[in-house]
């Protein structure tokens, strides 16, 4: 169940993604380990049945396309995304998330006139509509249709700028219909790119059925459109605001802030919040505040909380207007002082990097500065980090800055001559605080009075006390999980290592599901796989030949079970968990492969084998002897030609594939394969620290030294990302002592050295 919130949340949540096209600079390359989409022929048909052909749908659609672009303050381009006239009179219809919050829109007509955006007429942020009024009449307006007699199979059009190109087309069929955050979405069989955004989708007649919303991330033919039932309420009920008023929505005040070095600064509700790396080296970005020029000494704070710790983001101090300024902030972790003293990293001073104790990864923190004349002293939650002599910089700009991709919220920025805190709370009420009974009434008056008094402090005080448990409860959560994941860790390193023909490789892939699912019983899961393999034994006694007893196998588990290749939720971790394939009958290639391995040896078939094609993988059939059968498990097993597989490998690897005479897969390649597929899944989904536990499942059993040379470089480029260079410094030192000859050492020497400079 995804939470209520709005559409573009949910589909972020569902491994969709928004299809504007993205900051200049962004990889727009969604390539996935391992993709089970066989190619696809593009269709050459232009004329249906009923209706217009796409040429004529191209000719009566095109003239009322409009090409929205969003710009920075700065005036950089950050976007394209599609609209269109549904009113003569000057409305245009697109999604929301095309148009932004605090960002100028400009809108280009199909004749080339660029038109003023005069404001909203109306908008539904929960489904991601928007209706712009721009400032132009006896435009040409497309008919809104009625999606809700769409039928399932429909031919359906899409126009847009999809990557920029302006009127493209692309044809295909409303698939299905699917809901997000109680929206019900219609699902379109058609390649939808970025820049196709608030396009229109129209049936074969011409008329509007929905607004192009969001593409697949996992496979091309995939895309999704908010019916066009929604927009009609739009149009019939406005909630107009002008468009001066909307980009100020979630603007900064202009007058009292100064934005340099790109990023997206916004604020709502008295928060500022940042996101997107800037423009500075590193993802620098800052903001200045204007007006506030003060004289040493003085203070400043602010509350900060970071989405991501591998990010930094803090206070600013000692500016001027030339960029140079001294940084407070919170970095993997830990808290660094610098002075910037120019735009370059080389012109930075690292005053100290330190821990401690008192700082609350992933929660609100309190950064407090006091500048004085030759001296800054710095504090987290109260708590003191640095005191030190410096007066290089010594301006009386104050700010906030943020570092690399990470998203922060600031709130509660102060400046004055002395902002330490009142004091502590006193022991004796901290005491009775302990003390006190779950309600409050059963105080006496006496003590109610006494925390009213100092309410500031006993909030503070009980929110401390909740927060420790809380981290402490985490702690031993995490503790308990790091526990497990040695014990499954050991287990499969002990079950690879056996001989080939020794090493059970459903149990093997089920350690792997183990290793996520701490309470997962893999006994059952074993049993079903022998259920299965004896009872197609009984069914081939006394069949003739064992390529009969293949088709069999092939008819079981596609036909009769149902099994299938995972297409639209390709990156779920149900596709990689034996336990879970084997209830859902549905996977990725690597995994559908072992069930079809595993299932065939306990049924008694010999001579079957995987093959590890580059972003696929298939079984094959290999009598000695005999000639070679090749099956695409991802695809019904559907049975395939050495130069059909070759022609497939060659899609992914973009060089030619021979697969006559390729080496099967061994077990344990298997199971690094699917762990590796986890990891690259996992990364993708949350980040370089959430995907560490497959890199050190990876590197425990890779079983080569090469191989685990390879695999230990993947895992310190991951833990720089999640801010351990600790550990990041461990495995090249790993990798330079220990890799075997021929390995290319020079340049892990030179990581190794820059990597030994960051004092983290």
């Amino acid at each position: 169940m995804i939470p209520r919130g709005t559409l573009k949340a949910a589909i972020a949540c569902l491994g969709l993604s928004l299809c504007l096209i993205p900051i200049e600079g962004a990889d727009r390359s969604q390539r996935h380990p391992e993709s089970g989409a066989a190619s696809k022929k593009k269709s050459t048909t232009t004329t249906t049945s009923q209706g217009f052909s796409t040429a004529e749908l191209v000719k009566r659609v095109k003239p009322s396309l409009v090409v929205l672009s969003t710009r920075s303050r700065g005036g950089s381009g950050e976007g394209v995304g599609t609209g269109f006239v549904i009113d003569p009179s000057g409305l245009v219809a697109t999604s929301l998330h095309v148009v932004g919050e605090s960002q100028p829109v400009t809108a280009r007509l199909a004749s080339g006139e660029t038109v003023e955006v005069l404001g909203l007429h109306a908008f539904d942020r929960h489904a991601d509509l928007a209706i712009l009024r721009v400032a132009a009449t006896n435009l040409s307006a497309l008919t809104l249709g009625d999606d809700i007699s769409l039928a399932t199979g429909a031919e359906v059009v899409a126009m847009g700028n999809p990557l920029g190109l302006e009127n493209s087309v692309v044809a295909g069929v409303l698939s299905g219909r699917r809901t997000f955050d109680e929206i019900e979405m219609l699902q379109l069989a058609i390649p939808i790119e970025p820049g196709n955004s608030g396009g229109p989708l129209v049936d074969r007649s011409g008329v509007v059925q929905g607004i192009i919303n969001a593409k697949s991330l996992l496979t091309q033919n995939l895309g999704f459109a908010t019916p066009v039932r929604l927009l009609r309420p739009l149009v019939e009920r406005p909630n107009p605001i002008p468009y001066t008023r909307w980009i100020r929505n979630r603007a900064l005040d202009p007058d009292r802030w100064e934005a340099f070095l790109g990023a997206r600064w916004q604020q709502r509700s008295g928060r500022i919040q940042v996101e997107g790396a800037g423009n500075g080296f590193g993802g620098r970005a800052y903001l200045l505040q204007r007006g506030t020029h003060l004289e040493n000494p003085y203070e400043i704070r602010v509350q900060v909380r970071l989405d991501d710790e591998s990010g930094a983001a803090g206070l600013v101090f000692g500016g001027d207007d030339s960029g140079r300024h001294y940084g407070f902030y919170p970095t993997g972790g830990q808290l660094r002082l610098t002075a910037f003293e120019g735009p370059e990293v080389f012109d930075w001073r690292i005053l100290g990097t330190v821990p401690n104790p008192a700082y609350r990864p992933g929660d609100w923190n309190l950064l407090r500065v006091r500048h004085e004349a030759g001296h800054i002293r710095c504090w987290v939650n109260g708590s003191e980090v640095f005191s030190v002599s410096e007066d290089a910089l010594k301006g009386n700009r104050i700010g906030l800055a943020k570092f690399r991709n990470t998203t922060a919220e600031f709130r509660d920025f102060q400046s004055g001559p002395n902002l330490a805190p009142p004091a502590p709370i006193s022991p004796e009420l901290l005491a009775s605080l302990q003390r006190a009974p779950r309600e409050l009434d059963a105080l006496s008056a006496e003590d109610q009075k006494v925390l009213q008094e100092r309410l500031p402090e006993v909030r503070t005080s009980l929110a401390e006390q909740a927060r420790s448990l809380e981290i402490e409860a985490a702690r031993l959560r995490d503790l308990a999980t790091q526990l497990h994941r040695v014990q499954v860790r050991n287990r499969l390193v002990a079950e690879l290592n056996q001989l080939e023909d020794r090493v059970d490789l459903a149990r093997a892939t089920l350690l792997v599901a183990l290793h996520d699912q701490p309470d997962l019983d893999i006994t059952a899961s074993e049993d079903q796989i022998r259920a299965w393999g004896e009872e197609l034994r009984g069914r081939l006694q006394g069949t003739a030949s064992d390529s009969e007893k293949v088709r069999a196998l092939c008819r079981f588990l596609f036909e009769e079970n149902g099994f299938h290749g995972s297409r639209h939720d390709y990156s779920n971790p149900a596709n990689s968990h034996l336990n879970q394939v084997l209830d859902d009958r549905e996977g990725l290639p690597i995994t559908l492969s072992i069930v079809f391995l595993t299932v065939g040896e306990r049924a008694g078939i010999q001579h079957l084998h995987g093959v590890p094609l580059p972003g696929h993988f298939l079984v094959k059939y290999a009598p000695p002897g005999g000639d070679e059968q090749l099956f695409d498990v991802f695809d019904g097993a559907r049975p395939l030609t050495h130069s059909d597989a070759d022609e497939l490998g060659a899609q992914f690897a973009r060089v030619p594939v021979r697969t006559e005479g390729m080496r099967p897969s061994t077990k344990r390649e298997m199971i690094v394969r699917m762990i590796g597929n986890l990891q690259s899944f996992k990364e993708r989904e949350s980040g370089a620290a959430a995907s560490l536990p497959y890199a050190d499942l990876l590197v425990a059993i890779v079983g080569e030294p090469q191989l685990e040379a390879s695999q230990r470089l993947d895992r310190a480029r991951l833990r720089a990302r999640a801010g351990d260079i600790k550990g990041a410094r461990e495995d090249l030192t790993w990798i330079v002592d220990t890799a075997p000859s021929g390995y290319p050492l020079e340049p892990i020497r030179q990581m190794l050295d820059r990597i030994s400079s960051d004092p983290r």
